[in-house]
């Protein structure tokens, strides 16, 4: 009988409970997949990198109490109301979490590069009601709250003001005055706590992901789900066997991650024991002395960090024998990216993840029994996953037969808030459907072959062509736009614009070659001055005569995401991608 559905090994699952919060399931109780009892852990949960600071159970515990006190009595936070966190990382990063949770509340995380006018549209959809932001995000942050009228006594600050007094004349409190407040006053809040089964349907997030069509959209993901994902991820590290040297996850390591953070790293590192060095913002050769100076273990990292831990010069520089373990997630890792990394850190494995947000997050895990995993694959899958395949007339694939990857997991989100079109395209009875093409083998291993949806993804992130080229079409040279990612070995993919110029643009153009140089720069500069970073159209912009579509309208956005190839290996790109080192 053909396989029809493919099941991640090691399984059964312990108990998932669905009766608690994450903060209750993080800081109150115990559970069988935990490696060490949490009272009994003397290992700091957190590091701060910059002075090296151990943080420990007892300090995260009393810092989200009197948080969630403080939040209470002040601005009486309630109830599934939205609180939102716009910063990069910081030590009250999961304080702010768990303080906002302890009071039923539901976090929508921002990305800290977006512009105003994108958290002003996260502030909008989620209704928040309270802005937490550190001194680099402030300045957006302060003028989305201003656009949505936030007051500013509901935007609190990660730490005091630098060199901004002159921007505000507001005292901002600090996430460390209000836990010195929430401390020194009696209790007024009533934690939260759900009757059984509530944890499957309470909201505990609101993450936004870019759909292939328009905005992104905010994804309801339960207590649930991460708890469940947390347990699944603990229950596959605790099954593993064999000599210390291939053990990737140990109670007790030093750990340091990028991306992908708020469940595998934010909740399952800690749960499991680890001590998670918090380094604000991404430097290469900070990273670099940070893995030096507290003897890192296990690096949780993105394909572009793997690219400049293979090619720059400055690696040579630092100790780097301690890490025994590298995880790539996010974007693809590519056979060869494995092979070269794993000759610079000879002593340590290498593997790769797979997840998304719709499926809170981990689908795959690195291999527990390999030192270097599987080249190509994105890990296997774990306990608890069920995988179908599906050919292009919907009927079950099999094993090492390409299609469209359909996820059933107890960590799967709900739904999109307020976007039943779309929450009827990706979650159909009980599955997820991920938009990526994909092979699992005999071995339960996933290999991610193509991208189904039409998203781009940008160093891990993912961008909407649709939402681009809605921009773009604003601007007055533009008549026709197409977006499709360009292959870029240090970004995964960067987006380009195949841009048919209004009437008026061609015409000067045609009178003037230069002229063509300046419509390129000023459509890249109308996307740069209202898109995050990686939206920007760092592929450059190309002319044509006409977007292909097909008869009913739809582009066909394949056909020139391989013309771009093309151009790419001719070298006929009016901005070739720079290198990067």
């Amino acid at each position: 009988m053909p396989v029809t559905e493919f099941h991640g090994p090691g399984g059964p699952l312990p108990h998932i409970p669905d009766d608690v919060t994450l903060a209750q399931f993080m800081l109150d109780s115990d559970h069988p997949s935990r490696p060490v009892r949490r009272v009994l852990q003397g290992n700091p949960w957190m590091i701060e990198d910059a002075t090296g600071r151990a943080i420990g159970y007892g300090e995260v515990v009393s810092r989200t109490n009197g948080l969630a006190n403080a939040m209470s009595s002040r601005w009486h936070i309630a109830e599934d109301e939205a609180v939102c966190i716009f910063g990069s990382n910081h030590v009250d990063y999961p304080i702010a979490v768990w303080a906002t949770h302890r009071l039923g509340a539901i976090v929508t995380g921002a990305n800290p590069a977006y512009t105003a006018g994108e958290l002003q549209y996260q502030l909008e959809t989620t209704k928040a009601r309270l802005l937490f932001v550190n001194n680099a995000s402030y300045p957006v942050g302060i003028a989305a709250a201003k656009a949505v009228g936030l007051s500013l006594d509901r935007v609190v600050l990660f730490d005091p003001l630098e060199n901004l007094a002159s921007s505000t004349s507001f005292k901002h409190l600090t996430v460390h005055e209000l836990v010195k407040e929430g401390l020194a006053q009696p209790q007024r809040y009533t934690a939260r706590r759900l009757r059984r089964g509530e944890g499957k349907t309470k909201i505990a997030f609101l993450s936004f992901s870019s759909g292939t069509t328009g905005k992104p959209k905010a994804v309801c993901i339960s207590h649930y789900a991460p708890i469940a994902n947390v347990i699944q991820m603990s229950h596959l590290a605790n099954n593993q066997e064999g000599p210390w040297e291939i053990t990737k996850w140990r109670t007790g390591d030093v750990v340091m991650g990028d991306i992908y953070g708020l469940v595998v790293i934010m909740h399952f590192m800690m749960f499991y024991g680890e001590s998670l060095v918090v380094v604000p913002k991404f430097n290469f050769l900070g990273f670099l002395s940070s893995i030096q100076r507290h003897r890192i273990g296990c690096l949780a990292v993105v394909p572009p960090m793997v690219v400049l831990l293979c090619k720059h010069p400055a690696v040579k520089d630092y100790d780097l024998s301690s890490v025994h373990s590298i995880m790539s997630g996010a974007a693809p890792l590519s056979s060869e990216l494995t092979q070269q990394v794993a000759k610079v850190l000879p002593q340590a494995c290498v593997g790769q993840g797979y997840g998304m947000t719709e499926t809170s997050t981990t689908v795959s895990f690195p291999q527990i029994e390999q030192k270097i995993c599987t080249p190509g694959t994105a890990g296997r899958l774990i306990p608890g996953v069920v995988a179908r395949v599906l050919r292009a007339d919907g009927s079950l694939a099999g094993f090492n037969e390409p299609g469209h990857l359909v996820i059933k997991s107890p960590a799967n989100a709900l739904r999109y808030m307020n976007d039943a079109d779309a929450t009827r395209e990706t979650f159909v009875d009980g599955w997820v459907h991920t938009g990526d093409e994909v092979i699992i083998n005999e071995r339960m291993e996933l290999f991610v072959v193509d991208r189904i949806k039409e998203l781009i993804k940008v160093r891990g992130y993912q961008v909407a062509p649709a939402e681009l080229e809605g921009h773009i079409l604003d601007h007055a040279d533009v008549s026709d736009v197409c977006v499709v990612g360009l292959p870029d070995e240090y970004s995964g993919e960067l987006p380009l614009a195949f841009v048919t110029p209004s009437a008026a643009a061609a015409e000067r153009m045609k009178k003037d070659p230069a002229e063509a140089a300046r419509v390129r720069a000023a459509i890249a500069k109308h996307v740069a001055d209202a898109k995050v970073h990686y939206k920007r159209l760092e592929g450059g912009v190309e002319f044509v005569e006409a977007i292909p579509k097909n008869p009913s309208g739809k582009l066909l956005r394949r056909v020139l995401r391989d013309r771009a190839k093309e151009m790419k290996a001719q070298g006929r790109l009016a901005k070739p991608p720079k290198a990067r080192m």
